[in-house]
Order: structure tokens, then sequence, then C-alpha cells
């Protein structure tokens, strides 16, 4: 019985997990086959032969001569259509007089055979007609219908022609390592610095006080507001022209000139005698990062606390425990096991946040990530195949870390 039962329940949720790992692996797995293709966004549909037909000439009297101009193209920059050319009807009313050497005329019936097109071919050639009555009677506009086409095209995403040549142009270029760095140093500071700010508004929010209910769904603020608003909310803040935090800096004798916090890369900080280069883009978009996330942080820690039996803060009082010393003995072995998932989400997230970066400063003064990188190699430059080579690079070292961390993280309770 138990087993039959246990394959029921296997056979019922099937259907479910098929969904799943489609939903999960269908996207991955087209972007590694797509990582191998020297794909653009030009190569998106197999190459075929575009071909347009236009009228030239007055054609007022019956002898008049007039010209059938096609203009023939490969719709693909790249790739090759392999015997390609186009069938056509002629006019009723106009005899070809001048036909090219690569069409045959059968009646009305035009072909015309063009042989091999390679990528970005483009032609134009003209047949020669005289103007017979049955035109003059019942004219036609050739522009109303196109000819057929036909041609053999491999169309390139489906084909089973790889190539490394897009991971060798990511890792052979010049910013690739730079824009690496940027990318974790931007979401370790970013994650570490949520965690942080959750910390310790969870530390405040589990003291009782009046009015806490109320407070605790400010903080949510945030979390919950649409990443456009904020963004241009801090961005009209912290304008070097007319933002209000410049204003109150310079004011306070702070600073001597306003700061164009999104727009400038580096400048030199001297701490102790030390002169060290400040990221301030970086750091402004590190510290959004952080304000904006901490409440989902927040959340996590603060119901971690509120699990915690309060009998062991009363006995540690007791015993003459400072709070520092009851956060860190008592609670912050507690909060362990939740930090360590919440740090392992929120650097997930973070490595593949895009649209705090491109909101704020666009991916510049040194604030480009590599997911900047796949959206200007995609979609700016139209190189889909060095994008999902980014990508390829950005999952990888996303489990590598994962593998790492669950490795090495710390266990709640000893495990």
């Amino acid at each position: 019985m138990r087993k039959r039962e246990a394959g029921l329940a296997f056979n019922m949720l099937l259907p479910t997990a098929l969904i799943v790992i489609l939903i999960v692996l269908g996207p991955l797995l087209a972007n590694f086959w797509i990582s191998v293709k020297p794909v653009e966004l030009g190569d998106l549909r197999p190459p075929s032969t575009v071909v347009t037909e236009r009228l030239r000439g007055d054609a007022e009297a019956i002898g008049d001569v007039v010209e059938l101009e096609y203009r023939i193209r490969n719709s693909s920059p790249s790739q090759a259509v392999e015997e390609a050319g186009f069938t056509d009807t002629i006019p009723a009313g106009l005899t070809v007089t001048e036909l090219d050497e690569r069409c045959r005329l059968t009646g009305r019936e035009l072909s015309c055979n063009l042989g091999d097109l390679e990528g970005g071919f483009r032609e134009r050639f003209r047949l020669t007609a005289e103007v017979g009555q049955g035109f003059l009677d019942a004219p036609e506009d050739v522009r109303a219908t196109d000819p057929a086409t036909f041609g053999n095209g491999i169309n390139i995403l489906t084909s089973f022609d790889f190539t490394l040549e897009n991971f060798e142009r990511v890792f052979s270029a010049s910013e690739f390592w730079s824009v690496l760095r940027v990318t974790i140093y931007y979401t370790v500071f970013s994650t570490a610095g949520a965690l942080v700010v959750g910390l310790f508004a969870a530390q405040l929010m589990n003291v009782a006080f009046k009015g806490r209910g109320i407070l605790r769904g400010l903080l949510l603020f945030p979390y919950v507001a649409p990443v456009i608003a904020v963004a241009f909310t801090w961005i009209i803040l912290l304008d070097p022209f007319s933002g209000t935090i410049n204003a109150m800096l310079v004011e306070m004798g702070l600073i001597g000139a306003p700061i164009n916090f999104f727009g400038t890369r580096d400048v030199d900080v001297t701490i102790f005698g030390l002169t060290f280069q400040f990221p301030v883009a970086l750091s402004t978009v590190i510290a959004f990062e952080a304000w904006r996330y901490f409440p989902l942080s927040f959340l996590f820690i603060l119901a971690a606390m509120q699990s915690v039996s309060s009998e062991m803060y009363e006995a540690a009082e007791i015993d003459g425990a400072t709070p520092l010393q009851q956060f860190w003995y008592l609670s912050l072995p507690q909060l362990v096991g939740i930090l360590s998932v919440l740090f392992l989400l929120r650097f997930i997230w973070t490595f593949n946040k895009f649209d705090d970066i491109f909101l704020l400063t666009g991916g510049a003064a040194g604030t480009r990530t590599l997911t900047v990188q796949v959206y200007e190699q995609g979609f700016a430059l139209s190189n889909l195949g060095a994008g999902a080579a980014v990508a390829v690079v950005v999952f990888f070292v996303l489990l590598v870390f994962a593998l790492i961390f669950f490795r090495f993280s710390p266990k709640e309770g000893g495990a």
C-alpha cells in the first residue's frame, strides 16, 4: 500500500516537476546554445531572398518603352542564400524586349535563377518592355505584389556549427577583467551593506515601543516602491546643479563645490597620510543598493530574532551581560543560519542586477558590471552570441561561488 501511494504521488507530481524543469532549464540551455553561435540580431531568422519590383518610365502610348526594375538583396548581413531566385508575372500588355541572361520567360511567367547570394548581397537589374494596348486599357501597379522568391538559407541558430569565438572575444577584451572586478566589488559591498543595515533595523524593531507597527511598514518602502521611481528620486536628490544633498553639503561647509555623485569615477582621498582612489559613482550605486534591499534582510532577521527565547536574554542580563555582549554571544549565533542564506541569495541577486545600475548611471563612470556588458553586447552592439557568452560566464562565476559557499559556510546549531 505504501509503495502504491508513493507511486501515485510521484505520478501526480510528475507534470508539475516537468513544467518547472522546462521553465528553469529551457532558457538556460538556450543561452548556452546561443553562446557558441556567432549570432547577431540580423541572424534570428534564416537568410532569405528579398525582391521588390517597380516600373520605370512613362506608359502613355502604344510603343512606349518602360523598364521593370527588380531590387534583390540577401536579408542576412553574414549568411549566404544558396540557389536563390524569384518568379514573377509580367503585367498584361507589356512585351519584354530585353531579358537578363539569368532569367527565362515563358508566356508572361518570368523565372530568374540568381545563384548563391553572399551575406549582405544587393543588386538591381532591369528588363526592357514595350507598352501595348492591353496595358493602357488596364494598367497594373507592379508594386502591389512582390515576386515569389526561393532559395536555401541555413538558420545559424538551429545549425550544428559551433564556435568558441564569442568566449575568445569576451576573455581577450581589455575591459573584461576590470568589469569583473567592479562586479565583484559592487556585489560584495552591496550585499554586506544590505545585511548590516537590515540587521541594525531588525535589532531596533525587536524592541517594543509605541508606533512600532507603523515604523515597520515604513521600513519596507524602499523594497516595495517601483525601482524607476526611487532611482530617479536619488538622481534628483544627488544632482550636482539642483540636488538637495549637494546644496545641504555646500551650505554646511562640508564640501567646497557640488559633487557629481553618479558621474565622477574616482577621487583621491588621503587618510592618515595614505592616499587612495575612492570610487564615487560606484560607491553611490552601492549605497543605493544597500538602501533599496535592506528591508528584505530586515524581515527575515526580525522573524529569526523573535523566535529566540527571551529567557536567555533575561538570564544574561541577570549575570551582568551588556546589550552588546547579549547581541554578540546570544543573538548573533542564533542568526548565523539566516544570515548565511540571506548572503547567498543577495549575492546571487545583486550579481545579476541590471536595472539599478542602468537607471542610475547606464554603466558609466566605472559602474559597468557583467550584466550591463550582456546588454551592451547583445542589444547595443547587436551581438547576441557575445552577450550570451558573458551570461554563461556569469552563470559559472555564481555556480563556483555557491559551491564554495555551501562548502565553507557556517552551519546553524553546529551542524
